[in-house]
């Protein structure tokens, strides 16, 4: 930010009475959060994400009809930049910055979508192109059809990464006269339900954690080639779930020496070992709050959006075990995620 504070902005779910999109000031010392304000304009800003220049958020709508909007982050309330722009997908469930263009990943739809970025970081009036989904997977009804679930640049910047929850797979594309272009789909374990996916910050590696069976796949990652190839598949809880565990947010420790994930049904978090191209499951601890939908790290700190309690919970990390330990927590109605400026 131009006044050197750092901000934390919190997307929530306007539909269950969050206030929109939060923002807040981060204690560089203790990882606390201060509101500072909210603002509400788009319906159901479900995922946020910052321009590297720190200046300008982008939301998706995650919206039936979906949509994307932009905002000046200058001050200690986000400010409109032009009007929401359709992403011709429905549910839009995440988004990103690649090449010049933001990508959406539309749930509903099962596509995703790229829009193009004006050099003021405003958006384009309209999607430049959207990638269509095909497939299915065995689980019944949540994989009856595609389901993009998330869409970020791999390390390189040379490639988009797409993780589809209902083809079991993740496909890697490129951008070309702003259309996305199919490179190659790899497939996952049937029945896993892949929802997101982290970087090793080496580049080498990448962990997608499973929504449908509580696990994470270990995959190594060609950048030259743009390959993804799966290699294990490790539990990320202790023993079998009581009920359906919905697994949702994933991260990875800025030393690539801890994979952490969060998990709905449980309420954990859980700590898992980088060992090679293995993970081993080291401990789970509470997460803060009822139904963590998003985690995100940064630097020694973990920021969980804890939906259905409404608020958000940071951790600080224990540097050589890995384990987090709450600071405390901050009431955000409908919490969704949680984007570090």
């Amino acid at each position: 930010m131009a006044d050197g504070r750092r901000r934390a902005f919190i997307g929530s779910f306007t539909a269950a009475g969050g206030p929109g999109i939060v923002t807040a000031e981060v204690d560089a010392g203790s990882g606390a959060l201060t509101v500072l304000s909210s603002v509400n304009v788009v319906q159901d800003p479900s995922y946020l994400t910052l321009a590297p220049d720190g200046e300008t958020l982008y939301a998706v709508s995650e919206t039936v009809e979906g949509a994307v909007a932009a905002y000046r982050v200058a001050g200690d309330k986000p400010e409109p930049a032009g009007r929401p722009v359709p992403v011709d997908g429905s549910s839009p469930t995440h988004l990103s910055l690649f090449a010049g263009h933001v990508l959406t990943a539309n749930y509903g739809s099962g596509s995703v979508t790229a829009v193009p970025v004006r050099p003021d970081g405003t958006l384009a009036r309209s999607a430049s192109g959207v990638l269509r989904h095909s497939g299915a997977g065995p689980h019944t009804p949540r994989q009856q059809r595609p389901h993009a679930h998330q869409v970020q640049p791999d390390p390189s910047g040379r490639w988009a990464v797409s993780v589809d929850l209902g083809t079991d797979s993740v496909r890697v594309c490129t951008l070309t006269d702003g259309a996305l272009v199919l490179h190659r789909e790899t497939a996952l374990r049937p029945g896993s339900g892949p929802r997101h996916l982290a970087f090793h910050p080496e580049g080498s590696h990448a962990y997608v954690v499973n929504e449908l069976s509580p696990s994470v796949t270990v995959c190594r990652w060609d950048a030259a080639q743009g390959v993804l190839t799966p290699l294990s598949e490790t539990p990320v809880l202790p023993g079998a779930p009581a009920r359906d565990a919905y697994p949702s947010g994933i991260a990875t420790s800025p030393d690539g020496r801890f994979v952490w994930t969060a998990t709905r049904g449980e309420d954990v978090l859980s700590v898992l070992a980088v060992e090679g191209e293995e993970l081993r499951l080291v401990t789970t601890v509470h997460c803060g709050g009822h139904w963590p939908r998003a985690l995100t790290a940064r630097g020694g700190f973990l920021y969980v959006a804890n939906e259905r309690s409404g608020d958000v919970t940071w951790f600080a990390v224990d540097p050589l075990t890995g384990v987090p330990r709450r600071g405390g927590s901050i009431r955000v109605t409908a919490a969704s995620c949680v984007a570090l400026g």
